[in-house]
């Protein structure tokens, strides 16, 4: 396993991506699944930056483990901001025009749909989100 703690700021996304592509080669990641995951990565600390510590600021950690058995990877993201749980929000109504849904939402909606498994809990003052994604 494989950790990082940095400052919850939109300006470390490109640490953050930096980190988590050089795992996912050790692990002989798929460009294509490499591509999907940095989405997914990109959305959720966009987001903890965003909106877990307004106005104050903190940390995110994010960690990133392998399950070579399982051919797959897992990605963890910690913070002790508000609790929030992305993954009992409600899908948003995709059939409907731009002009007719509300606005937000779709970012999470789009990484439910892009990872295998997506998982959310509070313990301990933290929030606790996982991803799993198949390497192949």
């Amino acid at each position: 396993m494989a950790e990082l703690r940095i400052g919850a700021s939109v300006g470390n996304l490109g640490q953050v991506l930096a980190f988590v592509d050089g795992e996912l080669e050790k692990m002989d990641c798929s460009m294509k699944t490499q591509m999907i995951i940095d989405i997914a990565v990109e959305e959720i600390f966009v987001n903890i930056a965003s909106y877990a510590y307004v106005p104050g600021e903190g940390d995110a950690v994010i960690r990133v483990e392998t399950e070579p058995e399982a051919g797959e990877a897992v990605l963890t993201f910690i913070d002790r901001g508000v609790p929030y749980d992305p993954v009992a929000k409600p899908d948003p109504d995709v059939t409907l025009s731009a002009e007719e849904r509300q606005v937000g939402g779709l970012g999470i909606f789009m990484v439910k749909k892009s990872m295998d498994e997506m998982s959310y809990a509070y313990e301990d003052g933290q929030n606790i989100l996982t991803l799993r994604k198949k390497l192949r």
